[in-house]
């Protein structure tokens, strides 16, 4: 049996969770999540717990248990404290500024980067360089926050560029004259 899948995720109290056959949605301080589950998983309430279980042993199954569950947890995380993500910005001149809900970075190109935010996404700056991306649904922040960084990925020579905050550049040593 699958080690996550097995565990059952505890409801805390304001949070609010509604399964109509493979359909959850999750609603709490923050805001309401939705999601429909494969049919070959079974979701259900007990008490103050929810659990998710499988029909059979099969692999495919197998791997959408622990799968139903993490998403399941994810909801009930993002209701309640929500999800963020932290990106800095590197590199001489290089700079973010906030237009309304727009995102807008200056990052070495000819013109400004502009993103705008997701509907459940904002965006915060400190200092200029520290990007912070907020929401309740932890894939749509994750995904943003990787488009965000895909304007310009750290270069490994100088380091230039937008990255996590807990990510290590690998560092190259540049070419040598003679």
């Amino acid at each position: 049996m699958s080690r996550i899948g097995k565990k059952p995720i505890v409801v805390p109290k304001g949070v609010e969770v509604k399964i109509n056959g493979h359909h959850v949605s999750v609603k709490g301080p923050l805001g309401t999540l939705a999601n429909d589950f494969h049919p070959h998983i079974d979701v259900a309430m007990e008490k103050d717990h929810v659990i998710v279980k499988r029909h059979s042993d099969a692999p495919a199954e197998r791997s959408l248990h622990g799968l139903t569950r993490a998403l399941i947890n994810n909801m009930i995380t993002g209701v309640t404290k929500g999800f963020e993500k932290v990106l800095e910005i590197s590199g001489t001149g290089y700079k973010g500024k906030l237009e309304g809900k727009k995102l807008v970075l200056n990052v070495g190109y000819t013109h400004p980067v502009e993103f705008t935010a997701p509907e459940g996404i904002k965006f915060e700056i400190e200092k200029e360089t520290v990007i912070k991306i907020k929401g309740i649904d932890r894939g749509l922040v994750g995904q943003t926050a990787a488009n965000v960084r895909g304007a310009k990925e750290p270069e490994p020579y100088k380091g230039k560029g937008i990255k996590y905050s807990n990510e290590v550049v690998q560092r190259k040593v540049g070419k040598r004259g003679k």
